[in-house]
Protein backbone atom coordinates (compact mmCIF):
# COMPACT_ATOMS: atom_id res chain seq x y z
CA UNK A 1 0.00 0.00 0.00
CA UNK A 2 1.76 3.41 -1.01
CA UNK A 3 2.64 5.38 2.56
CA UNK A 4 2.93 8.71 0.62
CA UNK A 5 0.31 11.08 2.25
CA UNK A 6 -3.01 12.70 0.11
CA UNK A 7 -3.16 16.15 0.05
CA UNK A 8 -6.59 18.00 1.30
CA UNK A 9 -8.84 18.02 -1.59
CA UNK A 10 -8.80 14.44 -2.40
CA UNK A 11 -11.32 12.13 -1.99
CA UNK A 12 -12.07 9.64 0.82
CA UNK A 13 -14.53 6.69 -0.14
CA UNK A 14 -16.45 4.99 2.53
CA UNK A 15 -18.18 1.70 2.31
CA UNK A 16 -21.20 1.83 4.71
CA UNK A 17 -23.44 4.83 5.54
CA UNK A 18 -24.34 4.16 9.01
CA UNK A 19 -23.44 6.65 11.93
CA UNK A 20 -19.73 5.35 11.69
CA UNK A 21 -19.72 6.39 8.18
CA UNK A 22 -21.38 9.43 9.18
CA UNK A 23 -18.66 10.73 11.58
CA UNK A 24 -15.92 9.50 9.94
CA UNK A 25 -17.47 11.71 6.98
CA UNK A 26 -17.65 14.52 9.41
CA UNK A 27 -13.85 14.34 10.43
CA UNK A 28 -12.70 13.78 6.94
CA UNK A 29 -14.22 17.08 5.86
CA UNK A 30 -12.59 19.20 8.30
CA UNK A 31 -9.96 17.92 7.64
CA UNK A 32 -10.46 18.72 3.75
CA UNK A 33 -11.54 15.76 2.04
CA UNK A 34 -13.93 15.08 -0.27
CA UNK A 35 -16.01 11.87 0.74
CA UNK A 36 -18.04 9.45 -1.26
CA UNK A 37 -20.41 6.92 0.63
CA UNK A 38 -21.41 3.45 -0.88
CA UNK A 39 -24.64 2.21 1.00
CA UNK A 40 -28.01 0.69 -0.63
CA UNK A 41 -29.84 2.92 1.60
CA UNK A 42 -30.48 6.37 0.14
CA UNK A 43 -29.99 9.32 1.76
CA UNK A 44 -28.10 7.12 4.68
CA UNK A 45 -26.66 9.16 7.96
CA UNK A 46 -23.35 9.30 5.94
CA UNK A 47 -24.57 10.06 2.94
CA UNK A 48 -26.29 13.17 3.74
CA UNK A 49 -23.29 14.82 5.18
CA UNK A 50 -21.04 13.85 2.29
CA UNK A 51 -20.34 15.24 -1.18
CA UNK A 52 -21.81 12.58 -2.43
CA UNK A 53 -23.43 9.33 -2.34
CA UNK A 54 -23.49 5.86 -4.69
CA UNK A 55 -26.99 3.84 -3.98
CA UNK A 56 -25.84 -0.07 -3.96
CA UNK A 57 -25.69 -2.85 -2.47
CA UNK A 58 -21.66 -3.41 -1.66
CA UNK A 59 -21.27 -6.28 -3.70
CA UNK A 60 -21.95 -4.67 -6.83
CA UNK A 61 -19.61 -4.52 -9.28
CA UNK A 62 -20.65 -1.27 -10.95
CA UNK A 63 -21.04 0.56 -7.89
CA UNK A 64 -17.09 -0.47 -6.95
CA UNK A 65 -15.76 0.59 -10.04
CA UNK A 66 -17.02 3.89 -10.30
CA UNK A 67 -15.84 4.27 -6.14
CA UNK A 68 -12.82 3.32 -6.92
CA UNK A 69 -12.24 5.40 -9.79
CA UNK A 70 -13.72 8.57 -8.28
CA UNK A 71 -11.87 8.28 -5.13
CA UNK A 72 -8.12 8.73 -3.91
CA UNK A 73 -8.34 6.16 -0.82
CA UNK A 74 -11.25 3.41 0.24
CA UNK A 75 -11.79 2.41 3.85
CA UNK A 76 -14.97 1.07 5.21
CA UNK A 77 -17.23 1.48 8.72
CA UNK A 78 -18.70 -1.69 9.63
CA UNK A 79 -16.80 -5.71 9.03
CA UNK A 80 -19.72 -7.25 7.63
CA UNK A 81 -18.97 -5.67 4.40
CA UNK A 82 -18.15 -8.68 1.99
CA UNK A 83 -14.52 -9.36 2.05
CA UNK A 84 -14.59 -9.54 -2.13
CA UNK A 85 -15.31 -5.90 -2.36
CA UNK A 86 -12.35 -4.83 -0.47
CA UNK A 87 -10.61 -7.37 -2.59
CA UNK A 88 -11.79 -6.21 -5.66
CA UNK A 89 -11.13 -2.50 -5.02
CA UNK A 90 -7.74 -3.59 -4.03
CA UNK A 91 -7.38 -5.35 -7.15
CA UNK A 92 -8.25 -2.40 -9.17
CA UNK A 93 -5.46 -0.71 -8.14
CA UNK A 94 -7.20 1.76 -5.12
CA UNK A 95 -5.55 2.51 -2.12
CA UNK A 96 -7.83 0.30 0.15
CA UNK A 97 -7.43 0.42 4.54
CA UNK A 98 -7.70 -2.07 6.22
CA UNK A 99 -6.84 -4.22 3.96
CA UNK A 100 -8.78 -8.00 2.75
CA UNK A 101 -7.02 -9.64 5.06
CA UNK A 102 -8.35 -7.76 8.34
CA UNK A 103 -11.47 -7.39 6.79
CA UNK A 104 -11.97 -11.79 6.36
CA UNK A 105 -9.89 -12.39 9.69
CA UNK A 106 -12.43 -10.45 11.26
CA UNK A 107 -15.21 -11.70 10.22
CA UNK A 108 -14.97 -15.58 11.11
CA UNK A 109 -15.04 -15.88 14.38
CA UNK A 110 -12.98 -19.18 14.52
CA UNK A 111 -10.04 -17.40 12.12
CA UNK A 112 -10.03 -14.43 14.28
CA UNK A 113 -9.07 -16.34 17.27
CA UNK A 114 -6.81 -18.09 15.52
CA UNK A 115 -5.09 -15.47 14.52
CA UNK A 116 -5.34 -13.97 18.24
CA UNK A 117 -3.53 -16.87 19.53
CA UNK A 118 -0.84 -17.03 17.08
CA UNK A 119 -0.13 -13.49 17.69
CA UNK A 120 0.35 -13.69 21.36
CA UNK A 121 -2.98 -12.24 22.06
CA UNK A 122 -4.45 -14.87 24.25
CA UNK A 123 -8.49 -15.65 24.29
CA UNK A 124 -10.35 -17.95 26.27
CA UNK A 125 -10.28 -21.57 25.15
CA UNK A 126 -12.54 -22.21 21.70
CA UNK A 127 -13.94 -25.01 19.25
CA UNK A 128 -15.01 -24.81 16.37
CA UNK A 129 -18.51 -26.43 15.51
CA UNK A 130 -20.40 -27.57 12.62
CA UNK A 131 -22.72 -29.96 13.62
CA UNK A 132 -24.78 -30.60 16.83
CA UNK A 133 -22.62 -33.60 17.66
CA UNK A 134 -19.59 -31.26 17.22
CA UNK A 135 -21.29 -28.96 19.80
CA UNK A 136 -21.57 -32.02 22.48
CA UNK A 137 -17.65 -32.60 21.99
CA UNK A 138 -17.30 -29.19 22.39
CA UNK A 139 -19.23 -29.07 25.50
CA UNK A 140 -17.38 -32.27 26.73
CA UNK A 141 -13.67 -30.54 26.09
CA UNK A 142 -14.98 -26.88 27.42
CA UNK A 143 -16.80 -27.63 30.29
CA UNK A 144 -20.23 -25.43 31.09
CA UNK A 145 -21.17 -22.89 31.14
CA UNK A 146 -20.45 -22.06 27.77
CA UNK A 147 -20.98 -20.34 24.73
CA UNK A 148 -22.33 -20.42 21.50
CA UNK A 149 -21.97 -17.88 18.21
CA UNK A 150 -22.24 -17.79 14.97
CA UNK A 151 -18.64 -17.91 13.12
CA UNK A 152 -20.13 -14.85 10.74
CA UNK A 153 -22.35 -11.89 11.02
CA UNK A 154 -23.51 -11.63 14.68
CA UNK A 155 -23.11 -8.31 16.82
CA UNK A 156 -24.80 -6.63 19.72
CA UNK A 157 -25.55 -10.07 21.28
CA UNK A 158 -26.80 -11.47 17.83
CA UNK A 159 -26.34 -14.97 17.08
CA UNK A 160 -25.17 -15.92 20.55
CA UNK A 161 -26.85 -18.44 22.83
CA UNK A 162 -25.61 -19.41 26.50
CA UNK A 163 -25.27 -23.03 27.01
CA UNK A 164 -26.04 -23.73 30.46
CA UNK A 165 -26.17 -27.54 31.21
CA UNK A 166 -26.23 -30.58 28.73
CA UNK A 167 -29.64 -30.03 27.86
CA UNK A 168 -29.24 -26.62 26.36
CA UNK A 169 -27.38 -28.38 23.66
CA UNK A 170 -29.82 -29.41 21.36
CA UNK A 171 -31.71 -25.79 22.37
CA UNK A 172 -29.14 -23.61 21.57
CA UNK A 173 -27.57 -24.75 18.24
CA UNK A 174 -31.46 -24.34 16.67
CA UNK A 175 -31.10 -20.93 18.22
CA UNK A 176 -28.44 -20.46 16.15
CA UNK A 177 -30.15 -21.55 13.31
CA UNK A 178 -28.00 -24.51 13.48
CA UNK A 179 -25.12 -22.42 11.08
CA UNK A 180 -21.14 -22.86 11.33
CA UNK A 181 -20.49 -22.24 15.04
CA UNK A 182 -18.18 -21.24 17.93
CA UNK A 183 -18.49 -22.03 21.57
CA UNK A 184 -16.35 -20.38 23.62
CA UNK A 185 -15.25 -20.79 27.18
CA UNK A 186 -16.56 -18.79 29.64
CA UNK A 187 -14.45 -16.28 30.72
CA UNK A 188 -14.22 -15.33 34.42
CA UNK A 189 -13.61 -11.65 33.96
CA UNK A 190 -13.69 -8.83 36.75
CA UNK A 191 -14.26 -6.57 34.28
CA UNK A 192 -14.36 -5.64 30.58
CA UNK A 193 -12.06 -3.07 28.88
CA UNK A 194 -11.05 -1.88 25.25
CA UNK A 195 -8.24 -0.27 23.46
CA UNK A 196 -8.16 1.70 20.73
CA UNK A 197 -5.04 1.83 18.66
CA UNK A 198 -3.95 2.63 14.96
CA UNK A 199 -1.55 2.09 12.40
CA UNK A 200 0.01 3.73 9.39
CA UNK A 201 1.35 2.02 6.29
CA UNK A 202 4.86 2.64 7.41
CA UNK A 203 4.44 0.51 10.81
CA UNK A 204 3.98 3.89 13.21
CA UNK A 205 1.31 2.79 15.83
CA UNK A 206 -0.33 5.32 18.13
CA UNK A 207 -2.26 3.61 21.09
CA UNK A 208 -5.57 5.56 22.98
CA UNK A 209 -5.87 5.21 27.26
CA UNK A 210 -7.94 1.90 28.22
CA UNK A 211 -11.88 2.53 28.26
CA UNK A 212 -14.13 0.68 31.26
CA UNK A 213 -17.07 -1.10 29.44
CA UNK A 214 -20.57 -1.89 31.02
CA UNK A 215 -23.22 -4.19 28.53
CA UNK A 216 -26.63 -4.70 29.05
CA UNK A 217 -28.15 -7.44 26.55
CA UNK A 218 -24.71 -7.70 24.35
CA UNK A 219 -25.15 -4.33 23.66
CA UNK A 220 -22.37 -1.46 24.82
CA UNK A 221 -23.79 1.06 27.58
CA UNK A 222 -21.06 3.21 28.75
CA UNK A 223 -17.88 3.71 28.84
CA UNK A 224 -15.66 5.37 30.92
CA UNK A 225 -12.23 6.12 29.75
CA UNK A 226 -9.35 6.50 30.75
CA UNK A 227 -9.99 3.60 32.72
CA UNK A 228 -8.64 3.24 36.18
CA UNK A 229 -5.42 1.11 35.50
CA UNK A 230 -1.97 0.14 36.85
CA UNK A 231 1.09 1.04 34.51
CA UNK A 232 1.27 -2.70 34.07
CA UNK A 233 -2.35 -3.40 32.59
CA UNK A 234 -1.93 -0.35 30.08
CA UNK A 235 1.45 -1.55 28.96
CA UNK A 236 0.25 -5.15 28.24
CA UNK A 237 -3.27 -3.96 26.46
CA UNK A 238 -0.26 -1.63 24.39
CA UNK A 239 1.34 -4.76 23.66
CA UNK A 240 -1.55 -6.54 22.51
CA UNK A 241 -2.69 -3.87 20.30
CA UNK A 242 0.69 -3.27 18.94
CA UNK A 243 0.90 -7.71 18.22
CA UNK A 244 -2.72 -7.61 16.21
CA UNK A 245 -1.85 -4.37 13.76
CA UNK A 246 1.57 -5.68 12.71
CA UNK A 247 -0.25 -9.11 12.66
CA UNK A 248 -2.44 -7.82 10.18
CA UNK A 249 -0.21 -5.45 8.53
CA UNK A 250 -3.10 -3.04 9.72
CA UNK A 251 -3.64 0.13 8.11
CA UNK A 252 -6.29 2.35 10.62
CA UNK A 253 -8.27 2.51 13.77
CA UNK A 254 -9.38 -0.78 15.40
CA UNK A 255 -10.99 -1.79 18.61
CA UNK A 256 -9.89 -4.41 20.52
CA UNK A 257 -12.30 -5.99 23.63
CA UNK A 258 -10.53 -7.56 26.08
CA UNK A 259 -11.67 -9.30 29.79
CA UNK A 260 -9.21 -8.38 32.65
CA UNK A 261 -9.48 -10.95 35.02
CA UNK A 262 -9.23 -11.26 39.10
CA UNK A 263 -5.22 -11.47 38.12
CA UNK A 264 -4.68 -8.93 36.07
CA UNK A 265 -4.59 -11.15 32.83
CA UNK A 266 -5.87 -9.57 30.14
CA UNK A 267 -7.83 -12.07 27.56
CA UNK A 268 -8.78 -10.85 24.19
CA UNK A 269 -12.79 -11.28 23.57
CA UNK A 270 -12.78 -9.87 19.79
CA UNK A 271 -11.40 -7.11 17.42
CA UNK A 272 -12.99 -4.63 15.09
CA UNK A 273 -11.16 -3.71 11.65
CA UNK A 274 -12.87 0.08 12.41
CA UNK A 275 -13.79 2.68 14.15
CA UNK A 276 -15.43 1.75 17.60
CA UNK A 277 -18.42 2.54 19.86
CA UNK A 278 -15.99 1.97 22.62
CA UNK A 279 -13.79 5.04 21.20
CA UNK A 280 -16.44 7.56 21.07
CA UNK A 281 -15.32 9.28 24.11
CA UNK A 282 -12.32 10.21 22.34
CA UNK A 283 -13.99 12.85 20.49
CA UNK A 284 -14.40 15.02 23.49
CA UNK A 285 -11.56 13.46 25.41
CA UNK A 286 -8.65 14.09 23.40
CA UNK A 287 -7.65 16.36 20.82
CA UNK A 288 -7.15 14.12 18.59
CA UNK A 289 -10.37 11.81 17.73
CA UNK A 290 -10.63 7.78 16.77
CA UNK A 291 -12.59 8.91 13.45
CA UNK A 292 -9.54 11.32 12.82
CA UNK A 293 -7.10 9.29 13.61
CA UNK A 294 -8.45 6.49 11.35
CA UNK A 295 -8.64 9.13 8.17
CA UNK A 296 -5.14 10.15 9.09
CA UNK A 297 -4.11 6.59 8.77
CA UNK A 298 -5.81 6.06 5.38
CA UNK A 299 -4.51 8.65 3.60
CA UNK A 300 -1.25 8.88 5.25
CA UNK A 301 -0.63 11.46 7.35
CA UNK A 302 1.29 11.97 10.81
CA UNK A 303 -0.93 10.21 13.47
CA UNK A 304 -2.02 12.18 15.86
CA UNK A 305 -1.84 12.19 19.93
CA UNK A 306 -3.53 10.33 21.81
CA UNK A 307 -3.21 11.27 25.27
CA UNK A 308 -6.77 12.47 27.17
CA UNK A 309 -7.02 16.03 28.37
CA UNK A 310 -10.33 14.86 29.87
CA UNK A 311 -11.96 11.95 31.71
CA UNK A 312 -15.52 11.06 29.99
CA UNK A 313 -18.57 9.02 30.46
CA UNK A 314 -20.00 7.97 27.13
CA UNK A 315 -23.20 6.62 27.30
CA UNK A 316 -25.52 5.12 24.03
CA UNK A 317 -29.10 6.35 23.69
CA UNK A 318 -31.27 3.41 22.52
CA UNK A 319 -34.65 3.70 20.49
CA UNK A 320 -36.92 6.36 22.09
CA UNK A 321 -34.03 7.48 24.60
CA UNK A 322 -33.01 9.67 22.14
CA UNK A 323 -36.26 11.83 23.37
CA UNK A 324 -34.12 12.67 26.08
CA UNK A 325 -32.43 15.53 23.69
CA UNK A 326 -33.99 18.40 25.08
CA UNK A 327 -32.61 17.64 28.72
CA UNK A 328 -29.16 16.80 27.27
CA UNK A 329 -28.84 19.50 25.11
CA UNK A 330 -28.80 21.63 28.26
CA UNK A 331 -26.62 20.20 30.20
CA UNK A 332 -23.01 22.09 30.73
CA UNK A 333 -20.97 18.85 31.26
CA UNK A 334 -22.63 17.03 28.00
CA UNK A 335 -21.99 16.98 24.22
CA UNK A 336 -24.61 15.28 22.32
CA UNK A 337 -23.58 13.52 19.05
CA UNK A 338 -26.89 12.51 17.30
CA UNK A 339 -26.77 9.97 14.05
CA UNK A 340 -29.62 11.73 11.90
CA UNK A 341 -31.75 8.12 11.89
CA UNK A 342 -34.85 9.00 11.05
CA UNK A 343 -37.20 5.71 12.87
CA UNK A 344 -36.03 5.00 16.56
CA UNK A 345 -36.59 1.67 16.81
CA UNK A 346 -36.23 -0.08 19.95
CA UNK A 347 -32.79 -1.09 20.57
CA UNK A 348 -31.55 0.62 17.55
CA UNK A 349 -28.54 3.24 17.96
CA UNK A 350 -29.35 6.56 17.69
CA UNK A 351 -26.90 8.75 19.55
CA UNK A 352 -24.71 9.13 22.14
CA UNK A 353 -23.42 11.46 25.23
CA UNK A 354 -20.32 12.32 25.95
CA UNK A 355 -20.50 13.31 29.49
CA UNK A 356 -17.11 15.35 31.11
CA UNK A 357 -16.24 14.37 34.59
CA UNK A 358 -13.36 15.75 35.30
CA UNK A 359 -9.64 16.24 33.68
CA UNK A 360 -7.85 13.35 32.94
Amino acid sequence: MPTSPLPPGSTLGILGGGQLGRMLSQAASRLGFDVVILDPEAGSPAGRVSARQIVAAYDDPEALSELGRSCDAVTFEFENVPAASVERLAGSGARVAPGPLALSTAQDRVVEKTFLNDAGAPTVAFASVDTVEDLKAAVQTLGLPALLKTRRDGYDGKGQAWIRSPEDVETAFAAIGGRPAILEAAADFVRELSVIAARRADGEIAVYPLGENSHAGGVLRTTIAPATASAGTQARAHEIASAILNGLDYVGVIGVELFELADGTLLVNEIAPRVHNTGHWTQDGCVCDQFEQHVRAVVGWPLGPTAAHARIEMTNLLGDEIEQWPALAAAPDVRLHLYGKAEARAGRKMAHVNRVMGPA
